[in-house]
């Protein structure tokens, strides 16, 4: 997937963090691969931005450390999932949060 724009977009349910990968094609088309194994296609980055917006996902590089404590982690802990290939990515794609008791 060289020569495209990935972004990573994070979600909390619970005590569990979800991650889906925003990539935008070179072609203007949009993909969300999801935590499900999934990869959802739109019309451009927009319409992808807006549904993972409507499913309660966030921006990862928007956040900073006062809303990673509002969503219950820590910043400094939390980085994107890396891998090889998608098959490899998507164990990562949900994480449980340590506890902060």
């Amino acid at each position: 997937m060289s020569g495209n724009d990935v972004q990573w977009w994070l979600a909390v349910v619970g005590d569990t963090l979800i991650w889906a990968r925003l990539s935008v094609l070179d072609d203007g088309l949009a993909e969300v691969f999801d935590s499900d194994g999934g990869t959802l296609r739109y019309d451009d980055e927009t319409a992808a931005r807006m549904a993972l917006l409507d499913a309660e996902f966030r921006a990862f590089d928007g956040i900073d450390e006062d809303d990673a404590a509002v969503l219950g982690f820590d910043l400094e802990e939390i980085e994107p999932p890396r891998a090889e290939d998608d098959e490899d990515l998507l164990p990562q794609m949900v994480r449980k949060l340590p506890s902060r008791h």
